[in-house]
């Protein structure tokens, strides 16, 4: 049993250190020729790695208390970051090690041919190390600030959104939604406490949350459930489970227990004023008019993600005239079945990407890496005269931080067309 655990993280060992050592080649270019100031840089390069490397294998072997989860996700999340530096000085050192293949060949054929004997291949340029250093360098310090800045850097997103035969007296409302808590992942209150300040300053007539409370356990909200809890609006607070609300990524010790961690979730809504729809709707009033506000548990359309909820179910009962706010986490959902089964839904909302808490959103042009698996991944979409907005997420999950997609708070004005 023991040899089953050591051998896997025992190769990956070796080949990361067979990267390291690769990416070393570049980076000592980068030395003094000579001194004590080289001994400590080579000394404090080989040093960092080698801990950082037995702390993972620490980690593998023994694992970690639930106290202790942080510091691991820390480290983990500043080896990969290291690693994806060296991983990019190892490129361009391939690529030079490629062009002084190809002249030594070069020069070798040659000297066959003229019968000089000679044959050489250009030394490594420290000038390429430089430039493989810098580049290397802008990931490492892009994703340390979104460890030490970015993961609680909350930021508002308002828009006015039109729907499709809104009663008169909800135009003009305002509805906020938040997404992707992940309280498990939180190590500042105080921080998580200024963006619920953000979020009731928009002074909120509606709240939809869309999942995610938790990573996996119940009780990593515990801490938190009074500052969210002063989450209210006159119109009510709405839910939805997320994927990770389940508790589906944890080894329970029975299925008995993994039921009451969701039950103790449950109560956490309770708690708070929240209202959680599992596969219902309930019906708006005001002034004498109705607006449906419906929401399902989770339905992925990616075969990892679950399909627990049931819209068909959700809806049964509402009137065809009614305009329709649907509450489902994961944004596939929308053109999987909403779209094809359910015209009738005015606006979707949802969470569940993060925008992959790193990427670029600048005037007119945006990019994540998670757009080559979501086609809807943040923002507002419309076809069809059916909408949906992917909240960015207000938690992280993995790593600690976010750089570029920063944590969302969203503002809908509400206006009837």
């Amino acid at each position: 049993m023991l040899l089953q655990k050591i051998l896997p993280p025992l190769g990956i060992t070796l080949f990361f250190l067979a990267i390291d050592w690769y990416a070393f080649q570049a980076f000592r270019q980068l030395f003094p020729q000579s001194g004590p100031a080289r001994k400590f840089l080579i000394y404090a390069y080989w040093m960092l790695s080698a801990g950082l490397l037995l702390a993972l294998f620490y980690i593998r072997i023994s694992g970690i208390p639930a106290h202790h989860r942080m510091l691991m996700v820390f480290t983990m999340s500043v080896f990969f970051i290291l690693f994806f530096s060296k991983l990019i000085l190892s490129l361009f050192l391939l690529a030079e090690d490629a062009f002084r293949v190809l002249s030594f060949t070069g020069t070798w054929l040659k000297s066959r041919i003229s019968g000089d004997g000679r044959a050489y291949s250009p030394g490594r340029s420290a000038a390429l190390a430089k430039i493989a250093a810098g580049i290397a360098a802008v990931p490492v310090v892009s994703l340390v600030y979104g460890m030490v800045k970015g993961a609680y850097r909350y930021r508002v997103h308002r828009h006015v959104l039109s729907i499709r035969g809104l009663p008169s007296a909800f135009d003009g409302i305002r509805l906020v939604q938040i997404s992707d808590v992940h309280a498990g992942s939180f190590y500042n209150q105080e921080a998580v406490s200024r963006g619920v300040d953000m979020l009731m300053t928009e002074k909120p007539d509606m709240v939809f949350f869309t999942g995610d409370l938790v990573n996996n356990e119940a009780s990593e909200f515990d801490a938190y459930r009074d500052i969210f809890g002063r989450i209210t609006a006159p119109l009510g607070v709405f839910s939805v489970l997320g994927n990770h609300d389940y508790g589906d990524y944890k080894a329970w010790n029975s299925p008995e227990e993994k039921e009451k961690n969701l039950r103790d979730l449950m109560t956490h809504y309770i708690e708070m004023g929240w209202n959680l729809l599992m596969d219902e709707h309930v019906r708006i009033e005001k002034d004498g008019q109705s607006l449906v506000v419906a929401g399902i548990q989770n339905w992925g359309a990616r075969g990892n993600f679950p399909k627990y909820g049931d819209l068909s179910r959700a809806l049964k009962g509402v009137e065809k005239d009614l305009s329709i706010l649907l509450l489902s986490h994961d944004p596939s959902h929308w053109e999987a079945q909403v779209l094809p089964e359910f015209p009738q839904v005015s606006a979707m909302f949802s969470g569940h990407t993060h925008g992959m808490q790193f990427g670029v959103e600048i005037s007119g042009f945006r990019w994540s890496p998670v757009q080559y698996l979501y086609r809807q991944w943040a923002g507002l979409y419309e076809k069809n005269g059916q909408q949906l907005y992917v909240n960015r997420g207000f938690g992280f999950l993995g790593y600690p931080g976010r750089f570029g997609i920063w944590p969302e708070i969203t503002s809908f004005t509400l206006r009837s067309v």
